[in-house]
């Protein structure tokens, strides 16, 4: 017996692949990210105000203390020191990405990643990855000009294999900065307002990233256990790598260990985004 004809649909394509999916994505949020380029170069200009301040208060503290050195590092070092902690952070630091996370779980909207076929940590990494790109080209020229007007407080550029280091630390910084704040952001599956939370870790992690002042400067055991955590990697270490205050050995077990800690957050960060979704409900359109 013949079956009857059956009309058969075309069939569907099939899903991108993730690299086109994610690659499609960091694109699309480049060019919303330079669609405001004027807001992005102002902004950059006005966060070097606080380095004039910096500068003037470092030179006073100097001065006052009648040392030639601090902490290992004498007064250009030190001030050498802060203006490449702020390349670190321009790497590492993610505003609004843990609140952003903590307000999609709060308010519902997460279950949009839920129907379709993305994933928020993926979909968010390629985000901010466009985002970095943006920020970076349009601050490339005004960062550049400061370090030019600020040449003196340098003693040239590391030599290339210091440079690769350096490089390599700030593409690990960006990574253990973008899975550790993903991370804290998780926190909303469990609690419901976390605002205050964030803003005592964020407070935190400024400071015992080494950004407002090496971690050299604080007295034992404080300063040897802050260079075991992994904060250090979001402004200290990249900083001090250029300064070639960490050689040999010492520089390639600490690039393995801010590897480390890359991996630890990125599977902390999924392991909480899976356990979250086990207890997560949205209501509603």
């Amino acid at each position: 017996m013949t079956p009857p004809d059956v009309a058969l649909a075309p069939p569907r394509p099939g899903p991108l692949p993730s690299l086109v999916k994610y690659a499609r994505i960091f694109r699309v949020a480049l060019i919303e990210r330079m669609t405001y380029r004027s807001d992005f170069l102002l902004g950059t200009i006005l966060r070097f105000l606080p380095i004039v301040t910096t500068v003037l208060l470092w030179r006073a503290i100097y001065e006052g203390s009648g040392q030639a050195e601090l902490g290992g590092f004498n007064y250009r070092e030190m001030i050498a020191y802060l203006l490449l902690t702020n390349i670190s952070r321009m790497f590492s630091s993610m505003p609004g990405l843990a609140g952003g996370i903590a307000r999609e779980v709060r308010e519902g909207t997460l279950k949009r990643y839920l129907i379709q076929p993305l994933d928020l940590l993926g979909y968010l990494l390629s985000s901010r990855v466009a985002h970095k790109v943006a920020y970076i080209t349009m601050s490339f020229l005004p960062y550049a000009g400061l370090f030019y007007l600020c040449r003196g407080y340098f003693d040239g550029f590391p030599d290339p294999l210091q440079m690769l280091a350096f490089v390599v630390s700030l593409v690990l910084a960006f990574v253990v900065g973008f899975y550790f704040e993903a991370s804290v952001g998780m926190v909303g599956f469990w609690f419901l307002e976390v605002t205050s939370v964030l803003y005592i870790v964020m407070t935190l992690n400024f400071f015992i990233s080494g950004h407002m002042l090496p971690l050299d400067l604080l007295p034992q055991p404080w300063s040897g256990l802050l260079k075991v955590l992994p904060f250090q990697y979001m402004a200290y270490f990249p900083a001090v790598v250029f300064q070639g205050k960490v050689r040999g050995t010492e520089l390639l077990l600490h690039l393995a260990l801010e590897l480390f800690w890359a991996v630890a957050f990125a599977v902390l960060a999924r392991t909480l985004y899976r356990a979250g979704l086990k207890r997560y409900s949205a209501f509603g359109g």
